[in-house]
């Protein structure tokens, strides 16, 4: 079987567009959104909401716009937050005209709602004039009636025809700073729609499966389908949508791209899942090196392990690591064994260790 290595992933060629700070496309750095989820008419709340986003490595974050008070808002928490902030508008763009004059950072707009061409034009205009890009928020829920009666449904098809439709309408007002998202609830139907878009223009794309749940099932759902895009490397941007926290949706982003070694976020943990062979209390280990690891933002590696069997083996492949005995533990670090400990003082040798390193 041939081996691939994530380094050298071929990633799908886009036109770069920058997001404040923030550059989408090219060969920029996989970027990782989300969403408040407070009332944008709440300055305290959803200021407080971003800048805890900020804190967990959120790179863009994304506010609902659903009136005027709203969106004048948007000028107080762009003076105050520490990334760029993008104003999602759905039915009235005349909410979007005060976005951009607030200073905002992107506009998401779903072309299913936004109403008329002309409509979105003025916005290309006035985005143009700012520097600000538009994505493009292609959504199952939203397709426009007359694609759900063309292709019977909203299938990937019906996606990408609405995409491309209002791709035509920007380029059409001489504006190409654009950011397309293709979103479905179904794995499969989104994974489809990305496919077939990809090769059909030349825009960043922006990832996720939309109400992909809980944080459980969601995490899950959302990690096999953005899994699947970024391995074929398709994919300049993503949020993971999930019902509650969104710092929670800022991790399993993060991990994501930790795990396809597409981005390096910290230290990363891995333990053996245990079994009949298992003499300490692994579990509780795991989770409090997990905590610990947290806290760290070099990339390193930390193994904590069970028994003898993968035990030392993984452990050796490990910056740090941990091989269960008998109530005991081995400590191995760059692959040496450096000393053995009781299970009651395992943590404590493993932060002094992790010290030691950093």
């Amino acid at each position: 079987m041939k081996t691939i290595n994530p380094q050298n992933l071929l990633r799908r060629v886009s036109r770069q567009v920058n997001v404040g700070s923030v550059a989408i496309g090219g060969q920029a750095p996989i970027s990782v959104q989300s969403m408040t989820n407070t009332d944008t008419r709440d300055k305290k709340a959803t200021l407080k909401q971003i800048l805890k986003l900020a804190e967990s490595g959120c790179e863009i974050v994304r506010l609902a716009v659903p009136d005027r008070e709203a969106a004048v808002n948007l000028a107080y928490f762009t003076q105050n937050s520490p990334v760029p902030l993008v104003a999602d508008i759905h039915f009235d763009y005349r909410l979007a005209l005060i976005a951009i004059e607030a200073g905002i950072a992107k506009l998401r707009i779903n072309p299913g709602n936004i109403g008329e061409s002309s409509r979105v034009k003025l916005l290309a205009v006035k985005a143009k004039e700012r520097g600000i890009p538009i994505r493009i928020g292609v959504n199952a829920g939203s397709l426009e009636k007359e694609l759900l009666t063309k292709y019977s449904g909203p299938t990937p098809e019906a996606m990408v025809a609405s995409a491309l439709r209002h791709i035509k309408l920007l380029e059409a007002a001489d504006f190409t700073d654009i950011v397309i998202s293709l979103k479905a609830s179904s794995v499969p139907a989104t994974i489809a729609a990305y496919q077939s878009l990809a090769g059909q223009c030349p825009y960043p794309l922006h990832i996720g499966i939309t109400e992909a749940g809980t944080w459980y099932k969601g995490s899950i759902r959302s990690a096999v389908g953005l899994g699947i895009l970024l391995w074929q490397g398709i994919g300049d941007t993503l949020r993971v949508s999930l019902t509650g926290d969104p710092v929670r949706e800022v991790e399993t982003g993060r991990e994501i791209l930790q795990s396809l070694g597409l981005r390096s976020f910290g230290a990363t943990v891995v333990s053996c899942p245990t079994c009949g062979r298992c003499q300490v209390n692994l579990e509780e280990l795991s989770q409090a090196v997990e905590t610990m690891a947290a806290k760290i933002d070099k990339p390193l590696k930390i193994a904590v392990m069970g028994c003898a069997v993968n035990g030392p083996g993984e452990a050796r492949e490990a910056d740090l690591g941990v091989a269960g005995g008998k109530g005991e533990f081995l400590i191995f670090r760059k692959g040496e064994i450096i000393k053995k400990v009781p299970e009651s003082e395992v943590l404590a040798v493993l932060e002094e260790e992790l010290g030691k390193i950093i």
